[in-house]
């Protein structure tokens, strides 16, 4: 039986989320009875174990129906964000294999009737009958409310990557992983995943992320309550935690940003006594920041470092990090593996190499079995694509993607550090670090800054940014120039989109990505 049934029986009127600021809440019953009437309109239109459905929505209080009625009838359910323009979410929708997409009138104009009818997808709006769609309430209502379901493997999530080196990756896990990666292990550092009924989840970020769909589905899987931003403001996540009294949640670090730059007075006003866990991923958080935040809030900050192939985790706790700065931590599943370039010499503690992990769940990208070799080894070991070390204690530290990696004058260059430094500078709002063709050397080191003021911009200010990094790093590392641009192409979650900076210096794409 579904947790989500037990749930409705013990606590029908208990709400299971709420979204803000709109102030819509879910109540367990109302959960459990539309997602049962959902899964049933699924099955009627012919769906079953193992197809896709998609889900290409913001954060509207009936997105987790629409997941939860894909989980309880062995269904893929593939998430998609509502900011991809037409053929990128196309792409996704016809890669997927989506047999059901359900939009609303502000995704419809991204899509293409006339293809999504040629594959025959069923299309369903959320807010009321469109052209070629039909609407979700009077679909739901053709089923009767006492209607019951088949018993099936649970369903899981099929989702893209983020596209942050082109196009997004499909991943698919078996169903009979579905649900593993939750559990709480023997480290303390995986201790806030111990959700229950007294969990209430703050949800920070875009729905169609994997963190958000994973965190929210195992919170009320555990029967916990989850509020959930309908988009990211600092002060009103401050005022959610104080007001709802949230125990859990979740950030990014360009979150953390925002809120240590709020007015101290709008900081000191908000009870936060009952906030246990604040977890951070997605992106690097520049060292400062992160020691600011553990001055702020305690030692409440856990960080791990994965990925939505979910081929290993590593994690770590407040204590951990300040003992080892920087780190992200020591592996929660899988064995961490530090190889060479070509995937096949295990390297010493101290020396950088390409992260891999062993002992992990198996996964393919979905229709691209030569990215799916890539990301292994001949030894059967996976990686996210990511440069790091480990310390002589078995902690993990990143130093970047191998895609973002310079070759300039024959000496590889990663460019994180001169970014995490560049951050702290005064006038920095946003900086990417990248390679540009240079004649001599093949690629020079160059700054891409988003200033907080932009009418500093100027010759004396990108020469400041570059001996304010050369009194820091080695000179290797540091920019020979600096542009300056209005704003950074970032997804909602905080990922640079650096293949997008890169577009700007590199003719037809060359050297874009590795």
């Amino acid at each position: 039986m579904p947790p989500i049934v037990a749930y409705a029986r013990q606590m029908p009127d208990r709400v299971a989320y709420r979204m803000l600021p709109s102030g819509a809440t879910v109540t367990w019953r109302e959960l459990e009875q539309r997602s049962r009437r959902c899964a049933a309109a699924l099955l009627a239109a012919g769906l079953r174990t193992g197809d896709v459905v998609a889900v290409f929505l913001e954060n509207h209080p009936r997105y987790f129906e629409l997941l939860w009625a894909a989980h309880r009838i062995g269904l893929y359910y593939t998430t998609i964000s509502r900011h991809l323009k037409r053929e990128e979410a196309q792409y996704i929708i016809a890669d997927c294999d989506a047999r059901v997409l359900f939009h609303s009138s502000h995704t419809q104009a991204e899509l293409d009737p006339a293809r999504l009818d040629a594959a025959g997808v069923i299309r369903i709006s959320m807010d009321g009958a469109a052209a070629g769609a039909a609407d979700y309430e009077d679909w739901l209502a053709r089923q009767p409310e006492d209607v019951s379901l088949p018993d099936t493997p649970e369903g899981t999530d099929f989702l893209y990557s983020s596209g942050t080196t082109g196009l997004p990756k499909g991943i698919k896990r078996p169903l009979a992983q579905a649900n593993r990666y939750f559990r709480v292990g023997e480290a303390p550092s995986s201790a806030w995943k111990a959700f229950g009924p007294d969990t209430v989840y703050l949800s920070t970020a875009p729905f169609y992320h994997a963190a958000p769909v994973r965190w929210n589905m195992a919170v009320l899987r555990a029967g916990g309550s989850c509020v959930m931003l309908e988009k990211f403001d600092a002060a009103a996540a401050l005022a959610a935690i104080a007001v709802h009294r949230v125990t859990h949640s979740q950030w990014v670090p360009t979150m953390f940003i925002r809120l240590l730059r709020l007015p101290d007075e709008e900081r000191a006003r908000h009870d936060l006594s009952s906030l246990r866990y604040a977890v951070h991923a997605a992106a690097p958080c520049p060292a400062e920041v992160k020691q600011a935040m553990i001055r702020w809030w305690g030692p409440i900050l856990y960080e791990y470092y994965s990925g939505t192939e979910l081929v290993g985790r590593t994690s770590l706790g407040s204590e951990e990090w300040l003992a080892h700065p920087g780190s992200v931590g020591r592996p929660e599943f899988g064995r961490v593996h530090i190889v060479s370039e070509d995937g096949e010499r295990e390297l010493p503690p101290g020396q950088p190499g390409v992260i891999y992990f062993s002992g992990g769940g198996a996964f393919e990208y979905h229709k691209d079995p030569a990215k799916t070799r890539k990301a292994y080894n001949a030894r059967g070991w996976a990686t996210y694509g990511d440069i790091g070390y480990l310390d002589a204690d078995g902690y993990l530290y990143l130093t970047d993607r191998l895609s973002n990696m310079i070759v300039s004058g024959g000496v590889n260059i990663y460019p994180q550090e001169a970014e995490n430094l560049l951050c702290t500078h005064p006038a920095v709002a946003d900086v990417a670090v990248i390679g540009v063709p240079d004649a001599e050397f093949g690629e020079a080191v160059k700054a891409v800054v988003q200033l907080r003021e932009p009418s500093d911009a100027g010759p004396a200010l990108a020469q400041a940014l570059i001996d304010y990094c050369r009194a820091r790093l080695s000179p290797i590392k540091c920019p020979k120039s600096v542009d300056f641009s209005a704003d950074m192409p970032r997804t909602e979650t905080g990922k640079l989109l650096k293949r997008l900076v890169k577009q700007r210096y590199w003719p037809a794409g060359e050297g874009i990505a590795r």
